[in-house]
């Protein structure tokens, strides 16, 4: 019944660990890519025409079914499908929601336009599924870092410009005075993305109103979003910090991090802050209490080498594994020599004897069983035999041969 469970546990933290996200990031990617390969004919053609023809006139249905609009519109899926599929290798959940969006657009796109012909029902399968996996993992999706959030806000920003710039230059002879030149055309893409509107450059058609719309309406969005994208992480941090009432310090080094809520975790953490050594607690988010509320504790898994990474492993002396789940101290020890550096130490803590030959195959450098511990001690002591420094070194460092132990000792 045990390895059952422990087979479970290692299932769960190896599909944890799966680079899946990578892989939606790819296939979002590539369908961006094709989309703006399948583009290049239909650009070529319009640009060799150059259809005004085609947006002078005044049936909404001519309009939307005109070239440059259809060519204009599958030119942001699949930008914006390539844009986005830079946040999902960062597991944005902003990614992952605009990501679903496009997709959607796609597919209604495909399914109203309907000219991939007998390759229809191929692509929009593969929509759906590609639809269907994002789905299916976007509880993994659920980051919203400052970093992530600025990307999207300069990509948001340069996407919508390009999109404006361009529009306007093909447009250029509805608006007067005619606009023939790119400076120009970002010049008025600025001023309708800001909604100033100096007047100084008017729309005088009804396709150059409703372009010059479109603007104004997606700069208040996009503006609204990349602010929001930036700002929210931060406000959400704050708010996360004083509701947790703890407060991640400056980082460290040459410290100590120190894993689990656990008693044992919580005594070594006293006991170290009298010898005033540097620690740094980790702690999952739904047992972050027992600690003083000056502790320096991040929240969050710690079997996550990024989360070891925020705590500065790699500077760190010891990694302190004391939780109560001995899978889980594993997991941690596996992180802590991908995140450490080569100085950095790793304890494990053993609540169950029967696992320590199991954290053996993980190679932690110390392992704390302390049911074998206290039994051998008070076996010892009931039998009246000494109990030797070489007994507990080979107790705690059972990995250790014990000619390296007596040398080090000497």
């Amino acid at each position: 019944m045990m390895n059952i469970r422990q087979l479970g546990k290692t299932i769960q933290h190896g599909y944890a660990k799966l680079p899946l996200h990578w892989l939606l990031a790819c296939l979002v990617a590539i369908h961006g890519a094709v989309l703006l390969h399948d583009l290049q004919p239909a650009v070529y053609a319009l640009l060799k025409s150059h259809a005004d023809s085609n947006l002078n006139m005044d049936n909404l249905n001519t309009i939307l079914d005109s070239p440059a609009l259809n060519v204009l519109f599958v030119l942001v899926l699949g930008a914006g499908l390539i844009v986005n599929a830079i946040g999902l290798t960062l597991r944005a959940r902003t990614a992952w929601v605009m990501s679903l969006f496009l997709l959607f657009s796609n597919l209604a796109y495909d399914l109203w336009q309907g000219t991939h012909g007998a390759n229809l029902v191929n692509i929009n399968a593969y929509l759906l599924l590609l639809i269907a996996l994002l789905f299916l993992y976007g509880r993994h999706f659920n980051q919203a870092s400052v970093i992530s959030g600025t990307l999207f806000a300069v990509l948001g920003i340069s996407l919508l410009l390009a999109y404006s710039t361009t529009g306007t230059l093909y447009l250029g002879s509805d608006f007067s005075p005619a606009i023939n030149n790119i400076s120009n055309a970002f010049y008025f893409s600025i001023v309708a993305m800001s909604t100033v509107g100096f007047g100084d450059i008017v729309p005088t058609s009804i396709n150059s109103r409703l372009f010059t719309t479109s603007i104004i309406i997606l700069g208040i969005t996009v503006l609204a979003t990349a602010v929001s994208a930036v700002i929210g992480p931060l406000i959400q941090g704050r708010i996360k910090n004083l509701v947790n009432g703890k407060h991640h310090k400056r980082m460290k080094k040459n410290h100590i991090i120190l894993v689990g809520t656990s008693p044992l975790a919580q005594s070594v953490y006293t006991v170290l802050c009298q010898a005033q050594h540097p620690v740094v607690v980790i702690a999952p988010d739904d047992s972050a209490t027992g600690y003083p509320a000056d502790t320096d504790i991040i929240i969050g898994d710690a079997s996550d080498a990024a989360v070891l990474t925020q705590a500065n492993a790699e500077h760190a002396t010891y990694v302190l594994a004391l939780g109560n789940d001995d899978s889980e101290n594993a997991f941690i020890v596996l992180a802590a020599q991908e995140a450490g550096g080569v100085d950095t130490k790793t304890v494990a803590l053993v609540n169950s004897a029967v696992h320590v030959n199991k954290i053996k195959q993980v190679k932690p450098d110390v392992i704390l069983s302390l049911p074998s511990l206290g039994a051998e001690i008070l076996g010892r002591l009931i039998a009246g035999e000494p109990i030797t420094e070489e007994l507990i070194s080979q107790l705690l460092f059972p990995l250790t041969k014990p000619s390296a132990l007596n040398e080090s000792s000497s």
